[in-house]
């Protein structure tokens, strides 16, 4: 008998080893952060050196970490106007990403420069919509990933931004629908057994909101429009780091796996944490590559890059009075730049309140000096009775040196300032043709007047074919203008005439 209950034990423990094979818990740090170009951040926040130290700091505690960069580093910077994005991918090495997926600021440059910083890059790059201008993956590219971190089995999808042929330079690379390449990734991806499935994505509200609700993806780790988010339904995940790392987000997620009659089952439960990296003590190693970058940058201000043969007045009575040869010089850059048929800048926005003589050697410094706000190049479509709209907004404070006075590229105007507020625009041309309030014009202005500041709330309602999040800095704008010409001649040639 007792050889029996021998038996019968043994039999009952092969049978219930069978039903489980096995069951674990463990838990994975999900590491974002997503829109950063500027080395030094915002200053009290943010900047590589304390992004880096976040990251460290949670490799440091010994357990399983996913660390996803979503995206938009080599641009729009000050720093990455002089050097191409070099610099961000060297920090970045420092404490290399698990994963990275270029978002639409990795174009700035053209396809050129964007091979070449990829090719830079100690981390792997991934981005299942993109391909070369054969359409065969890109070099240093795989569409995902499949990493394992414990018992868990981890798929990773990147998904480059498909905006990128309107908001940058792609040039011949080819980028497909986000969406659609990515929730026929994820099924890909659970069929070759991943347990947690990520869209390392850098897309706009609509393609996160369609990711989310698919219910194909675990966990969206989304860049591009710079929100601060945390969202969970008990279902699907989502979460993005606001910009500039001045926040990160971390997503702890406890996993149970458990297998019974050969049935595999992977249940997840995530907590969330915000890191104000405003109370975070940089990464000494970065701070030194920083501080060295600091150093570099404030001698490079003091570089010519380009000359005037004709004397510049950006004092704040001639740019906020009248037509200025200092105001054409940037209109006609921020024209140029997004190939717009006219522009408008405010005259308030130019702040050097200085003048510069002919055969003046204009430097960096100068351009900064001028346009201080960081202020972003931004391409809106707009009617003509908006254009018209918005010029009578410019000349409504003449009498008080107001800043919202105008000034213009492609534009002609005449106006009376005699005559009551809103009436004083007598005539209009554009590229040499009366305009028609009927037609429809695309103009370059800057993102404070496209949100409606110093009275331009007319730019409100008009139709962003470049929005801020895309754009370039004004002042690499003028900078890219004058260093391509070396020579210039702004003068005054009545594009503003007062009656």
């Amino acid at each position: 008998m007792r050889s029996l209950s021998k038996l019968v034990c043994a039999m009952a423990l092969m049978c219930l080893a069978s039903m489980t094979a096995f069951a674990e818990q463990v838990t994975i740090t999900f590491i974002q952060t997503n829109d950063i170009d500027k080395f030094e951040g915002s200053g009290e926040r943010g900047g590589f050196a304390r992004l880096n130290a976040v990251v460290s700091a949670e490799r440091a505690k010994g357990g399983h970490v996913v660390y996803g960069h979503a995206g938009d580093m080599i641009s729009p910077s000050l720093l990455s106007g002089l050097d191409k994005g070099e610099h961000t991918i060297m920090l970045t090495n420092l404490v290399p990403p698990d994963a990275f997926t270029p978002g639409n600021h990795e174009y700035d440059f053209g396809p050129d420069i964007f091979l070449k910083r990829m090719s830079e890059a100690k981390f792997p790059l991934i981005a299942a919509n993109l391909r070369d201008a054969e359409g065969k993956p890109v070099k240093d590219f795989t569409d995902t990933l499949m990493i394992e971190r414990g018992p868990v089995k981890i798929g990773i999808v990147g998904l480059t931004s498909d905006e990128s042929y309107h908001a940058s330079s792609p040039g011949n690379l080819k980028i497909a629908n986000a969406l659609e390449t990515g929730l026929a990734k994820a099924r890909e991806l659970r069929d070759q057994g991943a347990d947690f499935v990520v869209a390392l994505t850098h897309s706009g509200h609509a393609e996160d909101r369609a990711m989310y609700d698919s219910r194909l993806f675990d966990l969206i780790m989304t860049g591009h429009d710079q929100d601060l988010l945390i969202n969970y339904d008990g279902r699907t995940a989502m979460m993005e780091s606001y910009e500039q790392a001045d926040f990160v987000t971390i997503a702890d997620i406890a996993f149970d796996i458990s297998e019974k009659d050969g049935k595999r089952t992977v249940k997840w439960r995530p907590s969330f944490r915000v890191i104000d990296t405003r109370d975070v003590t940089p990464d000494p190693e970065t701070k030194a590559r920083t501080d060295e970058l600091a150093a570099m940058l404030a001698k490079e201000l003091d570089v010519a890059i380009g000359t005037t043969t004709t004397a510049l007045d950006s004092r704040r009575a001639t740019v906020r009075t009248g037509e200025a040869a200092m105001g054409n010089l940037v209109a006609d850059a921020l024209r140029e730049a997004v190939n717009a048929d006219v522009a408008i800048t405010n005259g308030g926005g130019l702040r050097g309140n200085k003048e510069y003589p002919a055969g003046h050697a204009l430097t960096r410094k100068d351009v900064l000096t001028e346009l201080p706000f960081g202020n972003r190049t931004m391409k809106l479509q707009v009617s003509g009775a908006t254009l018209l709209a918005a010029l009578e907004n410019g000349f409504s404070e003449i009498e008080d040196g107001g800043g919202r006075f105008p000034q213009v590229s492609g534009l002609k105007v005449e106006y009376d300032a005699g005559k009551p507020k809103g009436q004083r625009v007598v005539a209009v041309e554009a590229n040499g043709k009366p305009l028609d309030v009927n037609a429809k014009y695309t103009l370059a202005t800057n993102d404070f007047m496209a949100n409606g500041g110093d009275g331009y709330v007319v730019f409100r309602e008009a139709k962003p074919l470049l929005t801020v999040r895309d754009a370039k800095l004004m002042a690499n704008d003028l900078m890219a203008y004058v260093t391509a010409r070396k020579t210039i001649s702004p003068s005054v040639e009545g594009r503003i005439v007062k009656k």
